[in-house]
């Protein structure tokens, strides 16, 4: 890991593949960098999805199904 930041809204890990130059990055919540997401390690694996989530869906199934004009 080169380094943690909060970038481009998120938390991001950078990093350099071996051998090469260029600076990667991923967001935080793909690795172990921050530890577990606090709602992941409470639902123990009994919820495939966050309250969070729910509600984008169900503006974005909203907006969708509003007659386009």
């Amino acid at each position: 890991m080169v380094g943690f930041a909060h970038t481009w809204g998120e938390h991001r890990v950078f990093f350099r593949k071996p051998g090469d130059q260029r600076i990667y990055s991923v967001p935080a919540n793909w690795t172990d960098v921050e530890g577990p997401e606090p709602f992941v390690a409470l639902s123990a694996g009994r919820s495939l999805f966050r309250v969070e989530d729910l509600l984008v869906l169900s503006a974005l199934v909203q907006k969708l199904s509003e007659p386009q004009v």
